[in-house]
């Protein structure tokens, strides 16, 4: 720890022992915003309605009841440290959404034991090997129709636990209507203010699990687009694995890459132009605020380099580099809960109907498409075969 905090305090050259102090501090409170729950919002009424769709009790929200959330989740997460390859190991989990859930909440106990009529709770879970992970996945898209065949992956971010994650993505699951299957990605992360070197080092060293498992359920038999929504350096983990799957040919994951939301991306946006050079920029999506003290203070730790989801679409400067890289950009400032003002996009109601809305949006090709488990697709249609006339060669002689 003391090592963390001298250097960082080598960062800001010839300040004074107390101002060196003061920054520490701030770093902490401000990093603290990665896993940070805020206060409650008014509920908003599911938007989305099932169609054809065999979990949609898990789903449906009725009043008073529980909302059960099935997750799949695939973890690089260790025990000590490893010096292996880093695989992922997959787990079927259920979270329970209490009934007086709030949008933007994700309701924890003060103290004691949870309870699922007042807090998020799992409620089940059942570890999976690989190939029972993509059968599993593969039955649970079965029968859907639309884009309830699709997958939501989420990818958190710096200073994150592993329960934080997987209710964080239950609270969005919940809160924005989707229909499909969500997946988080969850890494190494040791969960510590002071610990940001650590995890960008897992975070890196998680990448190419993420790669395998991004081609893994693109293969899955009738699923319907990927969806990928990822927080802080998460977004950094994300987009370099998305860009290791383009230059091995697969840049839109053979046809099954929906929209790439990347909510407060914790990227430098010199590294980030490069990342997206490799992918079609019209699927990104940047949700930013321009008073994002965790991002500015994770600036600062790179030297000053400017972040991505601390840009500012007001300033012209900004507004010509987002319109250069060609990416949607949707600016969260007004909207910021909290001091840290880190976490919005899922704290914020509106924050979340404009995420939900992108992962409900229907599609007009695929709509009333069903996912069927062995089901083959048709070759497509030939054009009859060319008929040529032409003389019948001489008998051959006797």
């Amino acid at each position: 720890m003391i090592d963390m905090i001298s250097a960082r305090a080598r960062l800001y050259g010839g300040a004074s022992r107390s101002a060196r102090l003061t920054a520490a501090c701030a770093l902490a409170a401000a990093l603290a915003g990665c896993n940070a729950t805020t206060s409650s919002f008014n509920a908003i009424s599911d938007r989305a309605e099932i169609v054809g769709n065999k979990m949609g009790s898990y789903f449906r929200r009725d009043p008073g009841v529980a909302q059960q959330v099935p997750l799949f989740i695939a973890s690089t997460r260790q025990k000590g440290d490893s010096h292996g390859e880093v695989v992922a190991r997959f787990s079927l989990q259920n979270v329970s959404v209490p009934p007086g859930h709030r949008a933007g909440e994700i309701e924890a106990p003060s103290f004691g034991s949870a309870d699922a009529e007042k807090h998020f709770v799992v409620t089940a879970r059942r570890a999976l090997e690989p190939d029972a992970f993509r059968a599993e996945l593969a039955s649970h898209i079965s029968g859907r129709v639309g884009n309830s065949r699709d997958v939501l992956l989420y990818v958190h971010g710096f200073n994150t636990s592993l329960e934080e994650a997987r209710f964080r993505l239950a609270q969005i699951v919940a809160d924005g209507g989707f229909t499909g299957v969500p997946i988080l990605f969850t890494w190494n992360s040791k969960g510590e203010l002071f610990a940001y070197e650590s995890d960008k080092e897992a975070a890196t060293a998680s990448r190419d699990a993420l790669q395998r498992l991004l081609m893994d359920i693109s293969h899955t038999p009738g699923i319907g687009r990927i969806q990928i929504l990822a927080h802080s350096m998460g977004s950094w983990l994300t987009m370099e694995a998305l860009r290791e799957t383009a230059i091995a040919g697969h840049a839109d994951l053979d046809g099954k890459l929906g929209s790439v939301m990347l909510a407060a991306p914790d990227i430098d946006l010199g590294v980030f132009r490069q990342q997206v050079a490799r992918l079609d920029p019209s699927r990104i999506s940047v949700f930013v605020s321009r008073d994002d003290r965790a991002l500015s203070l994770s600036s600062r730790i790179a030297g000053s380099r400017a972040r991505l989801g601390a840009m500012d679409p007001s300033n012209p400067k900004d507004a010509a580099a987002i319109d250069a890289m060609g990416v949607r950009v949707y600016d969260l400032s007004m909207l910021k809960q909290g001091w840290v003002g880190h976490d919005t996009y899922a704290n914020a109601p509106d924050a979340v109907r404009q995420i939900g809305a992108t992962l409900t949006k229907k599609r007009e090709s695929d709509a009333n498409v069903q996912a069927v488990i062995g089901a083959s697709v048709a070759p497509p249609p030939q054009a009859p075969a060319q008929i040529v006339g032409q003389d019948l060669p001489p008998p051959a002689a006797k």
